[in-house]
C-alpha cells in the first residue's frame, strides 16, 4: 500500500493543504484498489460452475414441465427487448 504524505508550505492555508492532499490520494489510486479489493470474490473452481450450470438446466427443465401442464404461469416477456 502506498502512503501518500503532504507538508504544509508556509504560505498555505489548512484547507489548501486538504485540497493537494485530496488529489495526491485521488491520483495514487490507494481508494480505488481498496475499493475493487472489497467487493473481489475469487474464481470458482471448474467443478463448481459445471454443477451450477447442471442445476439451473435442470431446474428450467422442471419449470418447462410446470407451465407445459399449467402448473405455473407463463412468464411474459419483459417490453422493450429486443
Amino acid at each position: 500500500m502506498i502512503n501518500v504524505e503532504i507538508t504544509r508550505n508556509p504560505n498555505e492555508n489548512a484547507l489548501g493543504v486538504l485540497r493537494r492532499f485530496s488529489r495526491k490520494v485521488q491520483s495514487s489510486g490507494v481508494i480505488n484498489r481498496k475499493r475493487s479489493l472489497r467487493y473481489a470474490t475469487r474464481v470458482q473452481s471448474p467443478y463448481k460452475v459445471k454443477q451450477k450450470t447442471l442445476k439451473a438446466i435442470t431446474r428450467r427443465a422442471a419449470l418447462a414441465e410446470l407451465v407445459k401442464q399449467g402448473k405455473a404461469p407463463v412468464k411474459p416477456e419483459r417490453p422493450g427487448r429486443k
